[in-house]
């Protein structure tokens, strides 16, 4: 009479049928809660090497998320002009939005942030639906930074206008968002991206680029007093100096207040969300777990 019989599989080949099925079953979560592709267009001097931890996150929490980081404007190459940078993401971009039925959702970091509010006002079918932008100078910049000092060894952050409100300095990256609050004048009338994104110069595509903006379903603004780079750091949710050098905040920002290109919609229609977080360097934001589990996890669904 014959026993019982037994199939004994190798250590290697049980490790492999469980990877397989974690796998399958990661794919399945993904089909049934549906979560949608997420694009992240990275910083001043980045590139996608700098995402790993970002990534590891989210495939955590959100298992078989399409995320996408492109390769594209990467270290001094960051330094070309941002309208330049927003047809080239765009490209790139494009195809992943023409794939995804449901949307897709923006993290952008810092200067990456300007590049993705670039890319939302001038095309008019964008999906995305989370558009989070990650310690980004919204606002503009001015402040003597680290990266200040190594761009324009020279200058100091009270003299730079001097450069970046002409036609050689309007062909960098900064100089494109670097804002004077002592000589909003020249700004207003030399800066050929952010003052245009905001309204402050006169722009003739400026209901159409509202309305191509409002599509986002949700705006998520981050950033701290700590992050040493982003100055003042309220710029990152939208605050700025006045000409005495004194933060105002968001809601009594002029562009807030005459709702130029839609935040006092979006607020009204309960879709802004501003998240500050002390204790974080501005490097460190996309690696920082508690930044993810805090401010972005929430919002990739």
């Amino acid at each position: 009479m014959n026993g019982p019989s037994y199939a004994v599989s190798s250590p290697r080949k049980s490790g492999a049928t469980r990877l397989l099925w974690s796998l399958f079953g990661a794919c399945l979560v993904a089909a049934v809660i549906g979560y949608k592709p997420v694009v992240i267009v990275h910083g001043l001097f980045d590139s996608s090497g700098a995402f790993v931890e970002l990534l590891r996150f989210i495939n955590q929490s959100h298992p078989g998320t399409n995320v996408s980081v492109f390769d594209l404007f990467d270290r001094s190459s960051s330094l070309q002009p941002l309208w330049k940078q927003v047809e080239g993401f765009k490209a790139a971009i494009y195809p992943i939005m023409q794939n995804a039925a449901n949307g897709v959702h923006f993290i952008c970091y810092s200067q990456g942030g300007l590049i993705c509010r670039g890319i939302l006002s001038t095309l008019p079918d964008h999906n995305v639906h989370s558009f989070i932008s990650l310690s980004s100078p919204q606002a503009g910049q001015y402040g003597d930074t680290n990266y200040l000092k190594y761009l324009f060894p020279q200058f100091m952050k009270f003299n730079l206008f001097h450069f970046c409100y002409t036609s050689v300095g309007q062909r960098i990256s900064i100089c494109n968002f670097w804002k004077d609050p002592h000589h909003m004048d020249m700004y207003v009338n030399s800066s050929d991206y952010l003052a245009l994104l905001n309204s402050e110069r006169t722009n003739p595509n400026s209901t159409v680029w509202k309305k191509n903006f409002l599509r986002i379903k949700k705006l998520v603004l981050i950033g701290g007093p700590d992050d040493g780079v982003i100055t003042p750091w309220q710029s990152s949710q939208f605050g700025f100096y006045d000409d005495n050098e004194t933060v105002v905040e968001i809601k009594d920002q002029d562009l807030y207040l005459r709702d130029v290109f839609g935040l006092k919609t979006l607020n009204a229609r309960g879709d802004l969300f501003l998240c500050s977080m002390a204790g974080v360097e501005h490097i460190n934001w996309h690696s920082n777990y508690t930044v993810f589990n805090t401010c972005i996890e929430k919002w990739l669904v």
